[in-house]
């Protein structure tokens, strides 16, 4: 059971990067159950490539919880042979088509008001994108910070299977993203505070952690540093940096809800539940991190009682 958490009164929930095209992750779906019926659950991005996968994970999800909502990530987004004569854009299109027929919100959807407890608080699913500003040196231009990593050797699999066309590339993408996002968002009734869900992080520092400080750059945009103060937020969910964890900025709770790839989480462990609780708002963090055998960062079992790093800062 997860810190707050009673198993008696419903709960808004997130999980993300299931990744459930990956062998070691095919089954992960079965594992995720409501404590209460009344429990929703946020999706935030990267089910899975294939259509019929994301569609199938998101439908089974839908039949347990009250209320499921998803935004997309990346891996949605690739074009691979199922997908061959369309875009990225027009695959987002078809997925949003394909979740509101089995009763899944999308961003292109009216944001969902919670009401249960911790509430009320608007859910919003957002898809925001990148546009490269999360460069290595502050104020380099972005064609050189790219040109950096690629010398590095870090370079992100969305160079070569994200179409944005129409869009001309990543950067216009997100920048139709950001002005459609902040028209709806403005528009809110404001007596209520927001729950903001995007896939990447809205805040460059929870990428610092980051083995190669260069993947910032496919990570999120400098455009969206203000959200969680300009938008009330009491909580932001967000996944992509498969480093599962809570942090706070400016009073407000961050959660990296992502699971990962097999090859991670065999080796560092995974939240346990799975399943991260949003509102209301818990104790404290549900995922803590200790130093494993070396001094590696491991997720902590429930066993163990410390040091947390956290607390070593």
């Amino acid at each position: 059971m997860t810190a707050g958490a009673t198993g008696v009164q419903p709960t808004l929930r997130a999980v993300s990067d299931l990744h459930v095209g990956h062998r070691g992750n095919a089954d992960v779906v079965d594992e995720i159950h409501p404590a209460h019926p009344g429990d929703w659950l946020i999706v935030a991005g990267d089910v899975a490539e294939k259509v019929d996968h994301v569609v199938d994970a998101l439908e089974r999800l839908a039949a347990r919880f009250e209320r499921v909502i998803w935004a997309p990530g990346n891996h949605e987004l690739w074009i691979g042979r199922d997908d061959e004569g369309i875009t990225s854009t027009t695959k987002y299109d078809r997925l949003v088509e394909a979740c509101r027929a089995i009763g899944v919100d999308t961003p292109e959807d009216q944001y969902p008001l919670w009401t249960g407890p911790g509430g009320p608080a608007w859910v919003v699913p957002m898809f925001l994108f990148y546009d490269y500003s999360w460069t290595l040196v502050a104020g380099q231009p972005r064609a050189d910070a790219l040109a950096g990593a690629r010398e590095r050797r870090v370079v992100a699999s969305d160079e070569f299977l994200i179409d944005p066309a129409p869009y001309g590339d990543a950067v216009a993408w997100c920048r139709d993203r950001l002005v459609g996002t902040t028209t709806r968002l403005a528009r809110l009734d404001p007596a209520h505070p927001t729950v903001l869900v995007n896939h990447w992080p809205l805040l460059r520092d929870p990428t610092r952690v980051l083995r190669h400080p260069d993947f910032a750059l496919w990570c999120g945009t400098d455009q969206t540093a203000d959200w969680h103060r300009r938008y009330r937020a009491i909580a932001c969910v967000y996944g992509h940096l498969h480093i599962p964890r809570t942090t706070v900025h400016d009073g407000v709770r961050f959660e990296e809800v992502s699971l990962g790839y097999p090859r991670e989480w065999n080796g560092r462990g995974r939240p346990d539940p799975l399943t991260r609780q949003i509102l209301p708002a818990p104790d404290g963090p549900q995922v803590r991190w200790v130093r494993g055998d070396g001094g590696m960062p491991r997720i902590a079992r429930p066993a163990d009682t410390g040091p947390y790093l956290e607390d070593e800062r």
